[in-house]
């Protein structure tokens, strides 16, 4: 189950950062579109936030420093979680910018952000199981004896 949990969580991770790296500046719109950082604090977020989805998605897929990886993950999970409950509740009408595009929903568009919730949290608690349990077959951490618990793989 951990393998599943870990492989699923990081490939969403590298699916969303692939798809804004390419444009890191419509990153840098959909994070100021929250409007919850400094605008300074929300360009750097916007420009590293692709590399470090790709970075601790591809370390979950590897299975190498797993536990640290999946606390990262949870943790940047909730504050999607934690951002997107924030503009529903201020009544932004913005894209969450989760797999590229995100600010202002143009004219007919609604946002979605009870579906973005409930998809973030469901991925808070893969990074949560990951985090707990052995990081499962196939990781490099058992490999290279960075973890060596078979139970639950």
């Amino acid at each position: 189950m951990t393998t599943v949990a870990r492989l699923g969580l990081g490939g969403v991770l590298i699916a969303a950062g692939g798809l804004k790296i390419g444009n890191p500046t419509e990153s840098v719109v959909a994070v100021k579109a929250y409007q919850l950082l400094p605008e300074s604090l929300a360009t750097a977020v916007g420009y590293a936030l692709p590399i470090v989805e790709i970075i601790i998605g591809i370390l979950l897929v590897i299975g190498l420093m797993t536990r640290v990886a999946a606390v990262v993950a949870g943790l940047l999970m909730l504050a999607f979680v934690f951002g997107i409950a924030w503009a529903w509740a201020r009544g932004y009408r913005i894209d969450c910018g989760c797999f590229g595009g995100g600010g202002e929903l143009k004219a007919g568009q609604q946002p979605t952000y009870l579906v973005d919730i409930l998809r973030d949290f469901g991925l808070v608690l893969l990074g949560v199981w990951t985090a707990w349990f052995p990081p499962g077959r196939f990781a490099l951490d058992g490999a290279l004896g960075l973890h060596n618990d078979k139970e639950n793989d």
